[in-house]
């Protein structure tokens, strides 16, 4: 959530008299994130989030914003959509696709307390029961699956050293031996890390950025979760944390005993994923006038702890593992 495009209190003024919100009083920038614009705006019957899409495909655009508006609907934390006068939660402004949502309150956590991780577990296992529900012209593929891995590999040759390049060849050679086909899927957030929750003290207030939400395997979105929630600064699991966050998700819902088998290498695979598009926003940048770039030394030693924590990770939750071709 970058500032990538600026914009002025006239037009802003403008694009809200579209919306019911009367009208402005202020906004301001927000810093953290990395991929779309977004503005705190302050009106006289309320507080909103706005944001501007900068790369999301204006075609996804109504599947996010229903399924934010649904799953705030059916008792999920998340910021619902405002629809404007015409009855759409997308308008344009600045010549970018945009939306306005309302503002959830809290603070994101930087150390999580095994009662945070207790709490974003419970959630994601709530949006996972919920998300079955959700009827929107049909599935939405991961746009960040083994494919994107792939070109994205291909489009970092050359800008790697030997060691990450042999790492990262011997990564996808690993990941490209499993399948996960029979896993339980559905909806899935595919970002939920501790930037994309709010609390209020220990109570979750909010589940925020939906915008790489996709359908997927439901443990591939809990290992993402996993790893960022979970992390030492080494890259090694705290398995307090974890334990605390699969006990709450297992709560509403169950891991199948195919998805206990599967869960090393979905945890690799979520470390994979995050480590190429971070490599890939260091060595691909984009402009903008304030903007964040994560660090990819963060996935890279995630990835290398999830390697070598493998037996360990079985231990924790039993069941028969995958072979490969076979999860």
């Amino acid at each position: 959530m970058s500032v990538f495009t600026r914009i002025e209190t006239p037009e802003l003024a403008a694009f809200l008299a579209g919306y019911p919100v009367g009208a402005l009083r202020s906004f301001t920038g927000i810093e953290s994130g990395i991929e779309n614009t977004n503005y705190f705006v302050s009106t006289t019957t309320g507080e909103y989030v706005l944001t501007l899409f900068e790369r999301v495909d204006p075609a996804d655009l109504p599947f996010f914003l229903q399924l934010t508006a649904f799953l705030a609907e059916h008792a999920i934390p998340c910021a619902h959509p405002v629809r404007g006068g015409n009855g759409e939660y997308v308008g344009t402004l600045h010549g970018k696709n945009a939306a306005l949502v309302m503002r959830l309150y809290g603070q994101s956590v930087t150390a999580p307390s095994l009662a945070h991780c207790a709490a974003i577990g419970a959630a994601l296992g709530q949006m996972h029961k919920a998300g079955a529900a959700f009827v929107f012209g049909g599935e939405r593929p991961n746009p960040r699956g083994p494919r994107w891995w792939r070109a994205t590999a291909e489009r970092l040759a050359g800008h790697l050293g030997t060691e990450d390049a042999g790492i990262l060849e011997e990564e996808l050679r690993f990941q490209g031996l499993y399948r996960f086909a029979d896993l339980p899927r559905g909806i899935c957030h595919a970002d939920l890390f501790r930037d994309n929750a709010l609390f209020d003290g220990e109570r979750l207030t909010g589940v925020i950025d939906f915008y790489y939400a996709c359908t997927d395997t439901w443990l591939y979105d809990l290992a993402i979760t996993v790893n960022d929630w979970a992390s030492e600064a080494d890259g090694r699991l705290d398995f307090g944390r974890a334990e605390a966050l699969v006990a709450a998700y297992q709560q509403v819902r169950a891991l199948t005993s195919i998805e206990r088998g599967a869960w090393p290498v979905l945890l690799r695979a979520a470390a994979l994923r995050f480590w190429l598009s971070r490599l890939a926003d260091l060595h691909f940048p984009r402009a903008g006038e304030l903007t964040h770039t994560k660090d990819p030394l963060v996935f890279r030693r995630i990835l290398m702890a999830r390697r070598q924590e493998t037996p360990r990770l079985r231990r924790l939750w039993p069941g028969p593992g995958p072979g490969p071709g076979q999860a």
